[in-house]
């Protein structure tokens, strides 16, 4: 039986849900805040996560993946550019500092930036709660004010401890979800690309002999490249409903999309003009692939066919139709290809069937619960949110809900980017600053009239 704590619940001044990049860009924000002013002037924080331990898509941490950001772009630069938390004071730290330098490079490797990120988070996991899931959040009324929020959370297993705490503001950050096509199921042989390393090592059966990737971004292509790799005599099919793979746009005047100013812009914009910048812009993150991994992949397929021997084949303008379960004594999963060109089915008899088809950001009505009620919409039943990262409430409601993710509609691509995190973060400790000091809620911007 679960145990809840037997004296009051501890008052926060702000409590976060989850802790991936987004949320310990603000605890170091807040961390900071604190050693410049003192502890008095510093909002009383915590924040609950799931995992036992700081990861940040450790499912996805393979061999020469490099970031697709600047590492001027970490948790604290563009903030406060003299952060003891900044990449360089990483590099510093680790010894590393003038080795990187002669480097020569912009974009680190995906390990060593999750190594950067977890060397942050061991300087602020005073401020961490791990393996606490939150199950649900109640609002604290009294004399018809909901001035408090109460969260609860629990440890996991069914003797995990019950966790309780009130806030006077909550900052939700619990990331992007995995997407999968309707009627997929996941097994032990048909995957999500966040899991591909876990799912590889737990493989069963034999030496691997077919593959099957699906999806046109960079999560597919990477996939491809690693399994082509690492199993020198396994076929890889590469399904994509795409002629090819398309570049991404890293271009100076294109990435300016991901500049701060930008969310001013876009956010300060009608619904009309914030549609087509998206539509002109989404080639800068979403379904493309670095060029330079483009051309390697080309250059593999093409020695194949000079060598005779093609184990990387691009199943191009084609998609999934069938996917049976695991089949016969090897185990293996069937998976059916209509090319779309010619309307020819090709049955494929897969060891690991990889599905790179991207994320989703979670509604986080589900998770306010009691609290939803209290939080407005827009016509396209999103929750409207002011420039400072707050959802809109009804005046009954003045404790304060932040959401980090999943405010795409309202400040523009980079709502759940890393290329933000830390200009977002010192945005919204600026907002929860100001209510600390006042105990009242800041006025709605104007551009919240688009919201």
């Amino acid at each position: 039986m679960s145990q809840t704590q037997d004296v009051p619940s501890p008052l926060y001044d702000v409590v976060g849900i989850g802790f991936g990049p987004a949320n310990l860009a603000l605890a170091a924000a807040l961390m900071e805040q604190g050693e410049r002013h003192g502890p008095g002037s510093t909002p009383r924080a915590l924040f609950l996560e799931r995992k036992e331990s700081f990861g940040w898509h450790r499912g996805m941490l393979l061999d020469d993946a490099t970031m697709q950001v600047s590492f001027l772009k970490d948790l604290v630069t563009l903030r406060n550019p003299t952060s003891r938390l900044s990449f360089v004071s990483y590099l510093h730290a680790r010894e590393r500092l003038v080795d990187f330098i002669n480097h020569k490079v912009l974009y680190p490797s995906r390990a060593e930036f999750h190594d950067y990120l977890e060397w942050c988070a061991a300087q602020v996991e005073d401020l961490v709660r791990y393996g606490t899931e939150v199950t649900e959040v109640r609002p604290v009324t009294v004399d018809g004010v909901t001035e408090l929020l109460e969260i609860v959370g629990h440890a996991p297993g069914t003797g995990g401890e019950t966790v309780l705490c009130r806030t006077r503001n909550l900052v939700v950050a619990t990331g992007l979800r995995p997407q999968l096509p309707e009627g997929v199921t996941l097994s032990d042989r048909v995957w999500h690309s966040s899991s591909l390393l876990p799912s590889l090592e737990a493989l069963p059966g034999p030496a691997p002999e077919r593959f099957v990737v699906v999806g046109a971004g960079q999560s597919a292509a990477e996939a491809t490249d690693h399994l082509h790799r690492t199993y020198p005599r396994a076929e890889v099919c590469s399904v994509f409903n795409r002629y090819g793979y398309s570049p991404a746009d890293d271009s100076p005047y294109a990435n300016r999309i991901f500049d701060p100013a930008a969310v001013d812009h876009y956010y300060g914009a009608a619904q009309d003009v914030r549609k087509r910048l998206m539509d002109y812009h989404r080639n800068t993150n979403y379904a493309v692939v670095d060029i330079d991994l483009i051309d390697e992949l080309y250059r593999r397929a093409y020695q194949e066919k000079v060598h005779g021997t093609v184990r990387l084949r691009m199943m191009a303008a084609s998609r999934v139709t069938r996917l049976d379960g695991a089949q016969g004594a090897d185990g293996r999963v069937t998976v059916e290809v209509l090319n779309q060109l010619d309307g020819t089915r090709e049955e494929l008899r897969a060891d690991g069937v990889v599905f790179a088809t991207g994320y989703t950001a979670p509604d986080a009505g589900p998770l306010l619960g009691k609290a939803e009620p209290y939080c407005a919409r827009d016509a396209e039943g999103r929750l409207r949110i002011t420039r400072d990262y707050r959802v809109v409430t009804d005046d009954s409601l003045t404790a304060g809900i932040y959401l980090q993710g999943g405010t795409e509609h309202t400040h523009g691509i980079t709502s759940s980017l890393l290329s933000m995190a830390a200009v977002r973060a010192g945005e919204i400790l600026d907002s929860l600053l100001a209510r600390h000091r006042t105990g009242g809620v800041p006025a709605v911007s104007g551009g919240d009239r688009h919201a």
